[in-house]
């Protein structure tokens, strides 16, 4: 246990909060924001991972400083394991490099029984929040009696309702139905190794109180709803505390502003395409190509981050360089940013000029996205992304295929890129769409507001894990 965290488990408190992410960058994202969140409301958290990704998740976190912030603790425990590189070339898109770094993370188990059994002996109530992929860790937890868990979800509720309208058909409303008729194959999502962890963590699913969910109503009520109505009087419960990130960002207050963002103040109001993949995500030399191809030929502005997908350990070793066309960044030099490093997302999302988001649909993305008001180039990779991607662009109605599921294995041409982008950007469609899009950001903005339905969701959690 890090030692600048002890002392803090020998005090007594009525209520503790104990978070347990997956490694990953979506899901530590998710935990320590949702961490921050409950430390506000004068509730003791503790965010427990390995060493390596509470670094990570600390070095990420957007818009505050983790490790200046009361009531909250970072437990880390030093776990070694591979890293190796992604693969770019893989048949399946699903980041296999960092399942490593998930299997480190059931050498957690022990250790944080431990934390919650010594937390539990000081407090009245220990609330452990885990995420569904670390179900094994917990296992031990509800023998403890006054612990409980709640599972906090970094997908989408369309994705989990998604699941249980595959395997069982509920009845659902018009206008869900005519999204879900439409869902995806499972097929290609993920890799052989990460389903044979996911097998661990449904064996070992703990009997819990409540689901959390990285999502608003205002985006997602419908489905939060449908889940709600077949849990009937079981008690069980869904929060929606999400977005899990700042809606209103102030720009001209910033200092050492990011040259990306010096970058777009220069370029008309929504005439830029951001082009971004996420972390998990590596693209071939084949398909970076037809995407440069492409970008230079929709005659648009954009801002491309090229980097190869995070390793399990961000800190450790070297990264691939993507190679572009010869003399390809000089080229587009006038209305193209290429960038390599780690982007300010969120920044670039919420920046007037930005017009769209070329995206894997990674489900923290779309919530950065729809909480910008920028609409999506949809280009799923693996996971959830698939249908995530079917949310946004027929669900939402604030997106557009560059990529369907079942073209998966194709290598995108550049014309599908070059029409993709100028639809969103320079068309009387993309406007609809960036309309749409607008809409649901001020509807978000409203519900972070007092009296809003995502702040009456954040009291309606406090109350009950305090109650």
């Amino acid at each position: 246990m890090a030692a600048a965290t002890t002392n803090h488990v020998e005090q007594q408190h009525d209520v503790v909060v104990v978070v347990v992410p997956l490694p990953a960058q979506g899901h530590l994202h998710a935990a320590i924001e949702l961490s921050h969140r409950i430390s506000s409301a004068n509730i003791p958290v503790y965010f427990v991972s390995t060493a390596a990704h509470v670094r990570q998740a600390q070095s990420r976190a957007v818009g505050w400083d983790p490790l200046n912030t009361t009531n909250l603790n970072f437990i880390d425990f030093p776990v070694t394991f591979e890293v190796p590189p992604p693969n770019p070339d893989a048949s399946i898109k699903f980041p296999s490099q960092l399942v490593p770094a998930f299997n480190s993370s059931l050498q957690l188990r022990e250790p944080v029984t431990d934390l919650v059994n010594k937390l539990a002996s000081t407090s009245r109530r220990v609330v452990v929040i885990h995420d569904f992929l670390t179900s094994w860790v917990v296992q031990d937890v509800p023998k403890i009696p006054n612990a409980e868990c709640y599972c906090l979800h970094t997908v989408s509720a369309f994705l989990v309702f998604s699941y249980i309208w595959d395997a069982a058909r509920p009845p659902v409303p018009p206008e869900a139905e005519a999204v879900l008729k439409q869902l995806p194959s499972l097929d290609g999502c993920n890799s052989p190794e990460l389903e044979e962890f996911a097998k661990k963590q449904i064996a070992a699913r703990v009997p819990g109180v409540g689901n959390i969910f990285s999502t608003s109503r205002v985006i997602e009520g419908l489905y939060i709803d449908l889940m709600d109505k077949m849990m009937g009087a079981s008690g069980f419960k869904h929060w929606a505390l999400g977005p899990f990130n700042p809606v209103n960002l102030e720009f001209d207050k910033k200092e050492n502003r990011h040259y990306s963002l010096e970058w777009l103040d220069k370029q008309p109001a929504r005439s830029v395409i951001f082009v971004s993949f996420g972390s998990t995500t590596s693209l071939s030399e084949d398909e970076i190509r037809e995407l440069a191809i492409g970008l230079e030929a929709s005659q648009q502005r954009f801002i491309w981050v090229l980097r190869d997908a995070d390793k399990g350990d961000i800190f450790s070793g070297e990264v691939r360089k993507c190679q572009l066309p010869e003399g390809y960044e000089k080229r587009v030099s006038e209305r193209g940013l290429v960038m390599r490093d780690w982007a300010p997302q969120l920044e670039i999302l919420g920046h007037p000029s930005t017009g769209g988001f070329m995206s894997h649909c990674g489900w923290n993305s779309c919530m950065e996205s729809i909480t910008m008001g920028v609409p999506i180039a949809a280009w799923p990779m693996h996971s959830d992304q698939p249908r995530n991607a079917l949310f946004i662009t027929e669900g939402l109605k604030t997106g557009i295929w560059v990529r369907k599921w079942e073209q998966r294995n194709e290598v995108i041409p550049a014309e599908t890129v070059e029409k993709v982008v100028r639809t969103l950007i320079a068309s009387p469609e993309g406007e609809e769409m960036k309309r749409n899009a607008t809409a649901i950001k001020e509807a978000v903005k409203l519900s972070v507001m007092e009296g809003g339905v995502t702040q009456k969701e954040m009291k309606s959690f406090v109350a009950h894990i305090t109650r």
